[in-house]
């Protein structure tokens, strides 16, 4: 069964649910209706009782090159932008206490708020020729869609403060290295088979209740990190160094921080 919506498309087979993101012509950027499209989908899937997994990844040629920056530039009050970091981090909360088993399946770049909503599933398995990067640094920005909590939980506070301060673009084995990913292979679609397949032999409904558990000891400080990350990141946008961020980002130059 497939259902698409605009941005979003989702199939379901053999107990287990592929998600789409579905803006190819824009690297799968995610705008505001891909946002609440995304919320919708993945609430559907949670009400489902007869899917046990669920795998996200991007049509084309990207899993998902972050936040639409030009949908952001169109936000200039603050009420405005406030809103729609409350869908992003809506979005993520839905994803990170899916009752589901979940897989981001990376393909191609998985970069800002796109690594994000990656580093919320269970599992990131990747292609061997992706890119990944916890890039706003870049456009003097900071880590949203619950980008802090969720890197420190996979490789520590020191590490993640390095790799979000760097905003390096790793190849997808230095990523795997690092521990900000699980796999990187040669064959993206296999190794996703074999991980369902593996999880479907298990008792997967015990393997559930175990990341409800955690989950549910989680949920303060996960959302804790969220808030933060929403007034912090409206804080950034006015400095000077994120409009300088974004010039050099639009003129494809390298930027001239000033700490301002």
């Amino acid at each position: 069964m497939i259902s698409t919506y605009e941005t979003i498309q989702v199939e379901e087979k053999d107990g287990a649910a592929y998600l789409y993101f579905n803006r190819p012509d824009a690297m799968n950027a995610l705008n505001l209706e891909m946002i609440k499209e995304l919320a919708d989908s993945l609430k559907a899937i949670a009400m489902k009782d007869d899917i046990h997994i669920l795998v996200l990844s991007g049509n084309g040629k990207a899993f998902s090159a972050g936040g639409d920056i030009k949908a952001m530039l169109a936000m200039e009050e603050e009420k405005g932008f406030i809103s729609f970091m409350d869908q992003i981090n809506e979005v993520v909360s839905i994803l990170a206490g899916m009752p589901k088993l979940t897989i981001a399946a990376i393909n191609g770049a998985a970069a800002g708020l796109g690594l994000s909503l990656a580093l919320a599933c269970d599992t990131i398995i990747s292609d061997l020729d992706s890119k990944i990067a916890m890039n706003f640094i870049g456009i003097g920005l900071v880590p949203d869609g619950g980008g802090h909590y969720l890197l420190q939980r996979r490789i520590g506070q020191e590490k993640a403060k390095k790799v979000i301060w760097e905003g390096k673009v790793m190849s997808a084995e230095e990523a795997a290295e690092t521990g900000i990913i699980d796999e990187a292979v040669p064959d993206l679609a296999l190794a996703v088979d074999q991980k369902i397949t593996k999880w479907q032999k298990k008792p997967v409904l015990a393997m559930i209740k175990t990341k409800k558990i955690y989950t549910e000891l989680n949920r303060p400080d996960f959302n804790k990190s969220l808030e933060l990350e929403k007034h912090a990141q409206w804080k950034m946008r006015q400095t000077k160094d994120h409009k300088e961020g974004i010039r050099a980002f639009v003129e494809k130059r390298a930027p001239q921080f000033k700490g301002e």
